[in-house]
């Protein structure tokens, strides 16, 4: 990112990312995030994605920054605890955690980030109740958390 020119809404001429802001619903938990504009999303049917209704991106931790309340953050984890659920103590949205699939990274919720910086949304159905064979079967999300310059070309 050192060497990426900025343009208009935050994004960079060498990778096409931009800067997106988000958080909770009450404000306390905010976040930024380096990602493309045009989103690959996951919908997952594990079942605390389905409870939770966890659409998610994914991206590497070095592309995003805590901007404010680690303090109000608690985390949730079951079954494997490889899984991070984080979530705010006040209002209860989980805005991005920690996912099993890319420990190395973060998914982010996208309806919980501010409005301006989104072209598009891609969503990929993610058959959560087979995990592991639906890992196995997945050629491309274990990249996703890996630095942009490493997993642009193989995350489409």
């Amino acid at each position: 990112m050192a060497n990426a020119t900025k343009t208009g809404f935050g994004q960079s001429e060498n990778t096409g990312c931009v800067t997106h802001t988000g958080g909770c619903h009450c404000g306390a938990v905010r976040f930024e995030v380096w990602s493309s504009p045009d989103l690959h999303v996951f919908n997952c049917n594990c079942s605390i994605c389905t409870k939770k209704q966890n659409r998610h991106f994914i991206v590497p931790k070095r592309q995003f920054t805590l901007l404010q309340g680690s303090e109000n953050l608690t985390t949730y984890t079951f079954n494997t605890h490889a899984a991070k659920h984080t979530f705010c103590k006040t209002c209860g949205v989980q805005s991005f955690y920690t996912p099993r699939s890319n420990p190395d990274g973060y998914g982010v919720a996208p309806h919980c980030l501010d409005p301006g910086t989104v072209r598009s949304v891609r969503v990929e159905d993610f058959c959560g109740e087979k995990w592991e064979e639906s890992m196995e079967a997945h050629q491309t999300i274990r990249s996703m958390s890996k630095a942009e310059a490493d997993s642009h070309t193989s995350a489409k």
